[in-house]
């Protein structure tokens, strides 16, 4: 939205002053909420050896593979999709809503929430722990790659997409439209700003704060995030001001 565009060939461009409004209408339009009316969608489709533990939500039109376990106080949104697999935890919640509002000048509601009509996707072999939040698309896809695992309490917002045989440990939180590659391993509470590329093969160390996109086969540490190697050093000597701070006063 707000931005120049080339009219693609055989489409056409709705020109609007209010273009956060146009969408949500659109959205309600031709993805309008369906209702759930019991535990398990008749829509659902579970694949062959899948263990579904009392407790668990699952809604309209998700695909599950085969041979998953779900856990107690699951819940899967509608349109989520699952591979083979996979072992998801007490209490995670799987494609809720995006976390994506805009704000609104001079109105009594100061922030419009954009509806969430994308979906998720969690691929084969991927461990999701207890109570951790994959939300889906605002109009896109949320992907968790094949092999990935995810510890307890862990968050990955909107459109994220996430690769193959990563390692993410309690309390990570990666905000919407990040892109991680392969490999790549961030120790607990690591948090990842928007709209990031974090390339393959990359390590950030614990309590870590990602403000800018990361090339791999490197280790990051530190708020903002550094080469870890650097902030080490930086740290040494931040240790040492006051013996510093002591030797420059006797000096004088």
């Amino acid at each position: 939205m707000n931005k120049v565009v080339e009219c693609p060939a055989g489409k056409a461009l709705l020109i609007t002053k209010d273009p956060a409004s146009a969408y949500v209408k659109l959205v309600k339009h031709f993805c309008p909420f369906e209702a759930a009316t019991k535990m398990i969608s008749d829509s659902a489709t579970i694949g062959e050896g899948t263990v579904i533990q009392p407790g668990v939500f699952i809604g309209n039109h998700c695909v599950i593979g085969t041979n998953c376990v779900i856990h107690p106080g699951v819940v899967i949104y509608d349109g989520t999709t699952i591979g083979n697999n996979v072992n998801i935890q007490s209490n995670s919640v799987i494609g809720g809503d995006a976390f994506y509002f805009n704000k609104r000048e001079n109105e009594e509601l100061r922030y419009l929430k954009l509806e969430s009509c994308g979906t998720t996707i969690i691929e084969d072999d991927v461990e999701i722990g207890a109570c951790c939040t994959i939300d889906r698309g605002v109009s896109g896809i949320t992907i968790i790659g094949k092999g990935t695992k995810l510890d307890n309490f862990i968050h990955i917002g909107h459109g994220t997409i996430i690769g193959k045989n990563c390692l993410f440990a309690a309390q990570v939180g990666v905000a919407g439209k990040v892109t991680i590659g392969d490999n790549v391993l961030l120790y607990g509470q690591v948090g990842v700003s928007k709209d990031l590329t974090i390339e393959s093969n990359t390590v950030v160390l614990a309590k870590s704060g990602v403000g800018k996109s990361l090339p791999g086969g490197k280790v990051w540490f530190g708020i903002p995030v550094q080469d870890a190697k650097d902030k080490m050093e930086e740290l040494v000597w931040v240790k040492r001001i006051p013996e510093l701070w002591d030797k420059m006063k006797s000096d004088f």
